[in-house]
């Protein structure tokens, strides 16, 4: 069974693997469980947002918008890599996930439809994290690199927690029966990687790669050294034989 982390638990997570924690205030009790009646759990999958905006962090944690009232995720991720926790239970951000779709993530299957209304729905607010990453969403404003950084770690960090691979962490466009379009848009770089543009695919090998390694792990920011070629070998050697035969004469 896949009980929802404490609040305790979840903050250990988070910090264990590397990312820079901040409590908003009132989280640990702010949910949507108590006013909807629905409990939140089990939980099997993280969604990944963007937030459609800038310097929304009350919006999501506190305030809502019409017609959704707050929290609208459990984490809000700051352009800075800092992860606000907004709400430890139930909060409004994935809506109605399409069967097919989810059943994708529950099963860790290695592709993932797209969202198929006709299948049937689960709502998504009862069995996934929700993480609003800040980015106004028009396909041009850029995640920066430390922003996707503690983006991996956060899904990295939940799927250690619970057992999960890769292939548990979805995006809003992958699930949801409104045409959701997040998370999209550019990508400053990643370990020694340059700009790219954000896919849920790419996403998901990062997070993988991370999960071969420790929760302490951090990916190589430059280059590995290109192992040298045979001409180079050979003059290494030659050096080595020419210093020797100056040694013995």
């Amino acid at each position: 069974m896949a009980a929802p982390l404490t609040p305790d638990r979840f903050i250990a997570i988070l910090k264990a693997e590397g990312v820079a924690v901040r409590e908003y205030p009132g989280w640990r009790t702010r949910q949507r469980d108590d006013e909807t009646g629905k409990a939140f759990g089990p939980v099997h999958m993280i969604l990944n947002h963007h937030t459609g905006g800038r310097d929304a962090l009350d919006t999501v944690a506190k305030d809502g918008v019409a017609g959704l009232p707050a929290p609208l995720a459990q984490i809000y991720l700051a352009r800075t890599g800092a992860a606000w926790l907004c709400s430890p239970g139930r909060a409004n951000h994935a809506g109605l996930m399409a069967r097919n779709a989810y059943d994708s993530f529950l099963n860790e299957a290695t592709t993932h439809p797209a969202p198929a209304k006709a299948t049937g729905t689960v709502d998504g607010n009862d069995v996934a994290y929700g993480i609003e990453t800040e980015n106004r969403g028009d396909g041009q404003d850029e995640y920066p690199r430390a922003q996707y950084d503690a983006w991996v770690r956060i899904n990295a960090a939940f799927c250690r927690a619970y057992g999960w691979s890769a292939e548990s962490c979805g995006c809003h466009k992958e699930t949801s029966i409104e045409g959701k379009p997040d998370p999209r848009g550019p990508v400053e770089g990643y370990g020694v990687r340059g700009k790219f543009a954000f896919t849920p695919a790419q996403f998901r090998a990062d997070v993988a790669e991370r999960l071969k390694h420790g929760a302490s792990w951090s990916p190589r920011t430059t280059p590995a050294p290109k192992p040298p070629t045979t001409e180079e070998r050979l003059s290494r050697l030659d050096k080595r034989v020419t210093a020797l035969e100056m040694k013995e004469s």
